[in-house]
């Protein structure tokens, strides 16, 4: 079948019609025109793979990486850079429009990426011990794709998995691993579970036999952040000061709340703006950082509660104050000012949107990581009674069809 791709969808296929169907191919470009193979068919939506490439668009590029096609990993390194923003922009709006009904958009664009390529702080390799393979799933699949250079990977991760990748053959990463986690910061590599790694001597990355760093520090927009590879952070240091400045704003006042706060990005800087701030975060090892991060920047007027934000929110409901810290308790007596929330990429609950709306915040800031769940849970927020006053995109994650979007909203 021949095919012409008319642009991306959210979700990185290239768009197509063919004989009065509807046509999604895997890592195109705008503008290809393609000898495609159809592999599965769900409802009118046929989904193929390319065979040939009969004339490609201006957009095409050659992939650098040989892995490219196989590895799950990065499905835009087809396009040019440029492509490839201008793609993410469209992602957006198409699920702004579609799944959100926002009419009146308001203009936006993406902040590129200082750099495209080598960019990744943190990474999760997949290990097969059985077959001797390390790298990430294979597209579509659960088998590993073993990858001896990631060409999106900071030069001091790309050294911990050679350093990794060296030990395999001689039986000595553990054999019921299943993957490793790692990320860098100023002073070298976290990496679980606990292998040696590679350290920074003297600002040059240096191989040493020696215990794992457990803890390292990120320093990020004036803030210092301690974590470790068992705590989410994000993988972009180069975007993540517009990223915060963009959540946050010139926002102030007495009271916010971070939900999803993680090791705190958003809630040391929070804590210098209002007078009282209070982050929810389920996972006990980042709220443990978030705690200590804030202690560290001596910072007294934030806490962190480690609490599943959907159960915190239902204890706030039931007015429930053993489950609530005394700060909780008087953050909700008063007039919430601010709520940043910044979920996982299945965005929030509908308990957690409707704890929202329930405390009537002045101004919300939603970032995500998914433009498709962002929609759907804006399309609550407006049904509420809020509207959107701005949208900005920031290209954290080039090579992939994913975008991290902020958005903000008044009441």
């Amino acid at each position: 079948m021949e095919v012409t791709i008319e642009r991306i969808l959210p979700g990185g296929l290239g768009l197509a019609h063919a004989d009065g169907k509807t046509i999604m191919v895997a890592l195109a470009a705008p503008g290809d025109r393609l000898r495609v193979r159809v592999d599965r068919v769900k409802g009118n939506v046929s989904f193929a793979q390319i065979e040939e490439i009969l004339s490609p668009s201006p957009q095409r590029v050659e992939p650098p990486c040989p892995y490219f096609g196989r590895c799950g990993g990065c499905d835009f390194q087809q396009m040019t850079y440029q492509a490839q923003l201008d793609a993410k922009v469209e992602i957006v709006r198409d699920c702004l429009r579609r799944l959100a009904r926002i009419e009146n958009l308001p203009e936006f664009q993406i902040i590129a990426a200082p750099n495209p390529w080598h960019y990744r702080s943190r990474a999760q390799w997949q290990y097969d011990s059985v077959r001797q393979k390390l790298g990430y799933f294979e597209s579509g699949s659960r088998n590993v794709c073993d990858v001896a250079e990631c060409a999106v990977l900071a030069p001091e991760l790309q050294q911990t998995l050679n350093h990794l990748r060296e030990r395999m053959p001689d039986g000595s990463l553990p054999e019921d691993v299943r993957d490793f986690r790692a990320v860098l910061g100023d002073n070298g590599v976290s990496i679980a579970p606990s292998v040696s790694s590679p350290t920074v001597t003297e600002g040059s990355p240096s191989i040493k036999d020696r215990e794992e760093i457990r803890e390292i520090t990120r320093s990020i927009h004036g803030e210092s952040y301690h974590l470790n590879a068992e705590s989410f952070f994000q993988a972009n240091d180069g975007l993540l000061p517009e990223l915060i400045d963009a959540a946050i704003g010139e926002v102030g006042g007495e009271t916010a709340l971070d939900l999803y706060s993680g090791a705190g990005l958003f809630t040391l800087p929070l804590a210098r703006r209002f007078k009282q701030v209070v982050g929810v975060e389920s996972d006990n090892v980042a709220a443990s950082f978030a705690r200590d991060n804030l202690a560290n920047a001596r910072l007294t007027n934030a806490e962190v509660v480690k609490s599943d934000v959907g159960v915190w929110f239902e204890a706030v409901r039931r007015g429930d104050s053993r489950k609530l810290s005394e700060n909780s308790a008087t953050i909700l007596q008063n007039q919430v000012d601010f709520i940043l929330l910044d979920p996982p990429r299945t965005g929030a609950e509908s308990r957690v949107i409707a704890g929202v709306l329930g405390l009537k915040p002045q101004r919300i800031s939603y970032v995500s990581c998914d433009p498709a769940t962002l929609a759907r849970d804006l399309k609550k927020l407006i049904a509420g009674g809020y509207t959107l006053t701005s949208v900005r995109a920031f290209d954290m994650f080039p090579q992939t069809h994913h975008v991290e979007t902020v958005a903000r909203l008044v009441a």
